[in-house]
């Protein structure tokens, strides 16, 4: 026997009534199928009805369990509340928590969506489209909000990463605006055409060397540390700054840290949104190494950099003054971090593999 249950958003689930609701190992009970409510409306419907305890002795669940059952399921029947167990069940389904994949988790209709968002078609012109070659084929058909949302989202199934276009949208924003009418949160001007939108293709793949990520691991009494990491070697840079934490200061001791690398192996920084990067532009013509910033809380798209930050806090736990470590300590711990050997990498060190590049590139000069 099945039951149409309504779910969110419109439309109905069908249910069928030999499920069970998923067990939970956290919890010390047990849920309730439908044999064992079905055996409940049997023993309440005795002549001399079976009490809680008999029947929570009988299923080996708690009498609270039985207890709820029963109270929080009762309909009117010819004046007298009566249990039913199939109406019982159905509700227990019906509310349960559910998982749904993303409406686009789905190949083909992700694939149809991509392609024509590749073609600049508006996420309202994809939606229309879709209906009218697919009409019988609801598997087919998603609504415009759907693919904005895909579209505005930052997380690693973002639809727009997909993309062949440089903008999926023609007002090629890559969040949604709040209508509010508060004033504007200060925009950051310095990242204007250094978005990751703009970074060169060839960082992605990590095939072509001289792409660095870095962050400032920071402490007590505006303390920190400049840590870069060589996206295909996984070789760390560390560098300490001098008491301060301001643009200038974080550019002028990340420009001494890569100023002896070859300039093949300056292509590009990539960091997040911090304020201490905002004078990049300064940076960039001091080095010729341009930086490109993250989406907002999105570490993932500097990952290695996030891993080398763990790394470096098993030597620097959190509270740790950075103005009380020697250059020497610190020049110790990059040395460390770069013997390391790596799976990743075959169990080769970012080290030797450095000093390859290096070798490499003076061989081609």
């Amino acid at each position: 026997m099945k039951f149409n249950a309504p779910r969110g958003g419109g439309g109905v689930r069908v249910m069928p009534m030999t499920a069970a609701p998923p067990s939970n190992p956290q919890r010390s009970y047990r849920r309730l199928t439908l044999a064992d409510r079905s055996f409940i409306q049997a023993a309440r419907s005795l002549p001399e009805p079976m009490g809680v305890r008999a029947i929570a002795r009988e299923l080996r669940v708690s009498e609270s369990t039985v207890s709820r059952e029963i109270n929080g399921h009762r309909v009117p029947h010819w004046g007298q509340d009566r249990y039913d167990a199939e109406l019982a069940h159905y509700q227990a389904l019906a509310l349960r928590p559910r998982r749904r994949d993303a409406k686009l988790a789905e190949p083909e209709l992700r694939a149809a969506v991509v392609s024509r968002l590749n073609d600049k078609y508006s996420p309202q012109q994809v939606a229309g489209e879709l209906k009218l070659t697919f009409p019988d084929r609801v598997e087919m058909h998603v609504s415009h909000e759907t693919i904005y949302q895909a579209l505005y989202v930052q997380g690693k199934t973002a639809l727009r990463h997909e993309l062949t276009v440089v903008k999926a949208l023609r007002s090629g924003r890559t969040g949604r605006i709040p209508q509010s009418k508060l004033p504007a949160r200060s925009s950051r001007p310095w990242l204007d055409g250094a978005r990751l939108t703009e970074r060169p293709a060839e960082v992605e793949d990590r095939a072509v060397p001289g792409h660095w990520e870095g962050d400032l691991v920071v402490g007590p009494g505006n303390s920190g540390i400049i840590t870069l990491v060589e996206r295909q070697t996984r070789f760390a840079l560390l560098g300490r700054l001098p008491g301060m934490r301001d643009s200038t200061t974080v550019t002028d001791v990340l420009a001494c840290m890569i100023a002896d690398l070859p300039t093949a192996l300056k292509q590009t920084i990539t960091w997040d949104q911090g304020t201490e990067m905002a004078n990049h532009a300064c940076f960039t013509v001091t080095t010729g190494c341009p930086v490109f910033f993250c989406d907002p809380h999105s570490p993932w798209q500097r990952g290695s950099n996030e891993n080398t930050n763990g790394l470096v806090r098993d030597f620097y736990p959190k509270g740790t003054n950075f103005n009380e470590i020697t250059d020497a300590d610190l020049a110790e711990t990059q040395r460390l971090l770069n013997i390391r050997p790596r799976r990743i990498h075959g169990y080769r060190k970012p080290s030797d593999m450095l000093d390859k590049l290096i070798s490499g590139v003076a061989l081609t000069t």
